[in-house]
């Protein structure tokens, strides 16, 4: 793991701009290969993603840390398998992206395969699950689809 985020580490000249993309790419490349956790550059809106996929039963848990002697931080989020030894996210996509943003209203968010899967949505309260954002009557910017 530590590898393939030196990578990053060397290209950071050339910033990127889609770093939710970059982390649920990194999530279902790491799934793809069983791998147990997964790294990735540290942002708040990272870590809210990551805190709602734990609250919904999608990971097993996500941890913020520093690397030696560096300034910036890191994500680790623990992947988690079905007892068959299946990852739990079987599909996991960007819905939202900088070219095209998609708000919907609260009365608007439709269920994702009919209950079994989620949209994680940035509202004015912070980021939450579809389920929770109609709860509480709020819209937002559908950032992905999991489920």
């Amino acid at each position: 793991m530590r590898e393939y985020f030196l990578v990053y580490e060397k290209q950071a000249g050339n910033m990127m701009t889609d770093t939710i993309s970059d982390m649920l790419t990194r999530i279902r490349n790491a799934q793809s290969r069983s791998s147990l956790s997964v790294e990735m550059p540290y942002s708040r809106k990272l870590e809210s993603i990551a805190k709602v996929l734990k609250n919904e039963g999608y990971i097993e848990g996500y941890k913020v840390f520093k690397f030696d002697g560096k300034v910036y931080k890191g994500l680790n989020i623990s992947l988690k398998y079905d007892s068959e030894g299946n990852p739990v996210i079987s599909h996991i996509s960007r819905v939202s992206k900088p070219s095209l943003r998609v708000y919907k209203k609260y009365g608007e968010i439709g269920s994702v395969l009919t209950g079994r899967g989620i949209y994680i949505i940035s509202t004015s309260r912070g980021v939450m699950s579809s389920n929770e954002a109609k709860k509480k009557r709020l819209g937002g910017e559908i950032i992905c689809k999991v489920y």
